[in-house]
């Protein structure tokens, strides 16, 4: 049975940083995403990485204040998210083994159950 299990979320001010963890379970995950959904949004891609080679993938919004990374050996996947802004306050989740679009939610068969994400102004 898979299980992707999230932690590391939390309150912060404007310009702090969090760092987001989500260790999987049942067996190895090619590629493991962060995606975030905030109320009245859809679902939208944040980053993600390839377990061969270590190829990431970030939304234009990321780039430059998220970095993903991942141990292999541990499945598990992080983002480090600095410089977070008040709009960021979101619920934060983890997502693998996307069959298709790499950045597309539709792809992704196992998903996290959520990590909020507040940020203070």
């Amino acid at each position: 049975q898979v299980q992707l299990v999230e932690s590391g979320g939390g309150s912060v001010h404007a310009g702090g940083s969090l760092r987001l963890s989500c260790a999987a379970s049942g067996r190895s995950m090619s590629v493991m995403a962060w995606f975030r959904h905030a109320p009245g949004t859809e679902r939208e891609f944040v980053a993600a990485i390839r377990q061969s080679g270590g190829t990431t993938y970030y939304a234009d919004s990321a780039k430059g204040r998220s970095t993903i990374s991942r141990d292999n050996a541990k499945n598990t996947v992080w983002l480090q998210m600095d410089s977070l802004r008040p709009e960021g306050t979101t619920v934060y989740y983890c997502a693998a083994d996307p069959c298709g679009r790499t950045k597309s939610r539709y792809a992704y068969k196992y998903w996290g159950q959520g990590t909020q994400v507040t940020v203070s102004s």
